[in-house]
């Protein structure tokens, strides 16, 4: 299987300019799955605690008027998060799509930081407390947005359910990219899972610098297969998922409980 992370530019109009190149790299090495960062579709809302749902409802749209455009990447599985309102709620929802099945809605951001930067508790609501896994092409995937990677006892719950492939869709900080690879490692280790991760990257409207490195990191060893950067903001890599399937039977996800 062939999967592809990268970083993509938090302003509009660079973004503008991402995209058409990510889709040209990801036809180009056919690829089988493309992992994209927290919510790409419109600038960062949360780097101020001053609410503005008229922003958020931009966002939706924004989000909206994208994803069309994945029809172009016939075959491919796309995942993602992106801004809904449901039942009177605001929520960071992750996704998957595939061209034969369109959106599937898989989980909802439950962990929220609210702090300098990324005020998520005071923009948006908290989703439900539900970390299963989901089988996409056979596949088995589970999620942990951004934050959501720090709760590692999801990675060992994840382990249990036989994930093959720990997504983490990210806005996270230049300044803290090395301890997001150190936490992505732990993930791989303990959900015997290939971890994924996409993030932003450049300046959010008030200053937030995000870190960029996408990365792929194996489920035996926790090794770093590869990592993106501004020179290569994209990375595609086959990987074998047997490797996880052989991961869940040794240390230490064969400890009982």
């Amino acid at each position: 299987m062939k999967v592809t992370v990268c970083e993509l530019h938090d302003n509009l109009e660079e973004f503008e300019e991402d995209w058409p190149t990510l889709v040209a790299h990801v036809k180009n090495e056919k690829s089988d799955l493309l992992l994209l960062p927290e919510m790409p579709f419109y600038p960062w809302m949360a780097d101020t605690d001053q609410v503005d749902f008229q922003i958020w409802k931009d966002a939706v749209l924004a989000h909206e008027k994208w994803m069309p455009s994945f029809h172009s990447l016939e075959g491919i599985i796309i995942i993602g998060t992106r801004p809904i309102f449901k039942s009177g709620s605001h929520f960071n929802e992750g996704f998957t799509w595939n061209q034969e099945t369109g959106f599937t809605d898989v989980h909802t951001k439950y962990y929220l930081p609210n702090e300098q930067g990324f005020w998520e508790a005071t923009w948006y609501d908290r989703g439900e407390k539900n970390f299963s896994t989901i089988i996409l092409h056979n596949v088995c995937i589970g999620f942990l947005i951004c934050t959501e990677l720090w709760f590692t006892e999801h990675a060992r719950d994840y382990a249990k359910q036989g994930i093959q492939l720990l997504l983490c869709p990210r806005a996270s900080l230049f300044s803290s990219v090395e301890k997001w690879l150190l936490a992505g490692r732990v993930a791989a280790i303990m959900s015997g899972a290939y971890c994924l991760s996409s993030n932003r990257r450049g300046y959010s409207k008030h200053g937030v610098k995000f870190g960029g490195k996408g990365w792929i990191i194996e489920p035996e060893n926790g090794e770093i297969l590869g990592t993106t950067s501004p020179e290569n903001p994209f990375f595609t890599l086959e990987i074998d998922l047997k490797v996880a399937d052989n991961a869940k039977k040794t240390y230490p996800r064969d400890v009982l409980e």
